[in-house]
């Protein structure tokens, strides 16, 4: 059975496909780290939907990729699981420019 790096890796050959991926990146580290911070408070969805008062399916929906979530909502996030918001741009590394 192939692990799942090595796939990626042999798809990232692809031009098109590595494209693609990089397109999506920013959202899917957003969505992960929406998961992390939750799960490293130990909350389940219902849980931080009730202290932040927005429905548990939109939670699930930012989680799952078929919202995209605003400032304001990452926010009310945040607040919620008692962290700070940050968000950052970071120059772009030469390697990534090549």
């Amino acid at each position: 059975m192939r692990k799942l790096t090595d796939y990626k890796n042999e798809k990232m050959k692809n031009a098109e496909f590595a494209r693609a991926y990089e397109e999506l990146e920013p959202e899917m580290t957003v969505i992960r780290t929406i998961i992390d911070a939750r799960e490293s408070q130990n909350l389940t969805q219902k849980e931080l939907s009730e202290r932040t008062g927005i429905a548990q399916s939109e939670i699930s929906r930012l989680e799952n990729g078929t919202r995209n979530p605003t400032v304001a909502l990452l926010q009310r996030l945040a607040d919620g699981m008692d962290m700070i918001l940050q968000i950052s741009f970071v120059p772009k590394s030469r390697s990534s420019k090549n």
